[in-house]
Parts: C-alpha cells; structure tokens; sequence
C-alpha cells in the first residue's frame, strides 16, 4: 500500500514470516519510464524480501510494457496492475480503479503486457465502480484472464464505497466459479481466524487461492504471520505483548533510517510508529513526543525508554 509497505517494512514482515508473499508500494510506470529518481529508490529491496511482486499503475499500455521489462531484469517475480485503488488523485488520472469504467484499455494493459515479458502478470481489481453488476463483473474478470492475466485479487467493495461499510465476499467466491486462474481475497480480514473463515465460501464450497491482508496489518505485522499458520494449519502464536514488540519495533526504525536516510526515514517511520504505539497507559503522551521530534536519536531513545 502506497506510503507503508516499502522495503524496510517488507523487510519486517518476511523477518516474522518468510513464507509472506510481499508486493511492493503503488509505483507509477510513467515515473519508471522517466527514470524518476524517487520511485527508483523506491524499488530497491533487500534479497529477503524476494519473491517480490511490484504492483504498477498508470493508463498507458507501451508504459507499462517498458516498465514491466525493466523490473523483470531487476528481479521482480511478478508484475501485478493496481486497478482497484479509489483514490482521488489516482481516479481522477485516469489510472486505478478508473479502469474499472475504461474497460478496452485495461484489457490493452494486460494483453500487452503479459505477452512482453516472461514472469507473470496479476491484477487487483475492486467489485465495481459505482455499484456491483453481477453480470458485468464476471464479464470483466472473464475478459481479464482472456487478456492474460495469471491472477485476479478482488476487493469486495466498489470505486465508490472506497473503504466504508463492510466488503462484501460473494462476488469473490462468484469469481473463483467462474476463472481458472487463482482467485485471492481481500477486505476486512482482521484477524488469522478472519482470513480462515473467508478462505471458503460456506454456501457454494468455492476455496480461494489466498488472503490479501492489507490496513490491518498497519502496526501489527504480527497478523500475517498468525494468518499464513492458520490457513497452512500450523499453530498460531500469539502476537506478543508491547514489550516484547520492542526490539521488533527498534530494529524496523534502524532500518528505514539505514534504507532511507536519517530525514526520510524518520518521516516514513512516523505513521508507522503511530501505529505501532496503541493501546498501551500514556501511548499518546509517546506518540506525540515522537510526531514533535525531529532527531532520530531522540526517537530511538524514546523507543529504548518504553
């Protein structure tokens, strides 16, 4: 997810699980294509992060394709299209789930860019745009196995609800009837026994492929670890206590500011450290030392003191 899964984060996640499968932030193919400086350090990554999937967005099909051969020499196991993100600056570009309304161009991406490279090319995708059309979604996701796609993740809500009231599972598991490609499943998974129970579609028997865990895992990496051992039905250990969190949480903000430098990653380490430092007496007395701080060591001596 834009702004919180980069490598040091990745990095976090496949240290507490290394079975994970990790995609990359919402990267820009026009800012691959210009060799944008930013977005370039933005696709570095540590050797355990791999297999990395790196999700891409953008409206141009030659675009996508030359960006989509140069992260195949970089590495990347898998090139996954993000037309499902509902943000305004993201829609109103035409790129994200605006595509869920351009539907000739978003097959154009996938066909072109499935052809042109070796490794495999999935999409993310939402249940529609302004409302759910039974009818004109499974046409869609038909259409996007058709054009090359080698996986489908759907969240269970439109373009619209972006991410109000609650995701709605059916049109996953119709989805999964419909296609021969792996179908994963995402929305609202908050828990490992969460992820259990929407794995399987309890009316029709339809399994699904995978769990894609995204918000809830803001603060608690812990979560995909507890969920990869239940859907493997391994024992599920607890996520520690906020003690016993600390090391983890020192050792990512070491990270970021090693990756990214002393100022970006201190900035990049502040929502995650924010949501880090829930729940516990006088968190938002920490929370907001940390936020006012504008020196690293400060802040890691605040995390030490916790």
């Amino acid at each position: 997810m834009a702004g919180w899964t980069d490598s040091p984060y990745r990095q976090v996640v496949k240290k507490l699980c290394p079975e994970i499968i990790c995609f990359s932030e919402l990267i820009s193919v026009d800012a691959i294509v210009h060799d944008n400086k930013k977005t370039l350090n933005m696709l570095k990554s540590g050797k355990s992060e791999f297999p990395l999937i790196v999700q891409l967005f953008g409206k141009n099909p030659d675009f996508f394709v030359e960006a989509g051969k140069k992260l195949e020499k970089m590495g990347a196991a898998g090139i996954d299209i993000n037309m499902g993100c509902p943000a305004k600056k993201v829609t109103k570009a035409s790129y994200g789930s605006a595509l869920l309304k351009n539907t000739p161009l978003a097959f154009e991406i996938v066909k072109k860019l499935s052809k042109s490279l070796k490794i495999p090319v999935s999409v993310k995708i939402r249940i529609g745009y302004d409302k759910y059309d039974e009818k004109s979604f499974i046409n869609f996701v038909k259409s996007l196995e058709k054009a090359g796609a080698k996986a489908i993740t759907i969240h269970g809500r439109t373009k619209n609800q972006e991410f109000s009231g609650k995701a709605d599972w059916e049109p996953i598991y119709t989805a999964k009837k419909h296609l021969k490609i792996p179908v994963i499943g995402n929305g609202d998974i908050d828990s490992d026994e969460a992820a259990r129970k929407r794995l399987k579609d309890p009316k029709s028997q339809a399994i699904l492929d995978g769990i894609m865990i995204g918000r809830a895992a803001f603060g608690n990496p812990w979560i995909l670890a507890q969920t990869w051992a239940k859907l493997h039905n391994k024992k599920v250990t607890p996520a520690p206590s906020f003690h016993k969190k600390i090391p983890l949480i020192i050792a990512h903000f070491k990270l970021s500011l090693k990756i990214h430098g002393e100022t970006l990653g201190l900035m990049e380490m502040k929502k995650h450290l924010s949501t880090y430092l829930k729940g516990f007496e006088n968190s938002s007395k920490f929370r907001k030392e940390i936020m006012e701080s504008k020196d690293p060591k400060a802040v890691l001596d605040i995390l030490k003191n916790l």
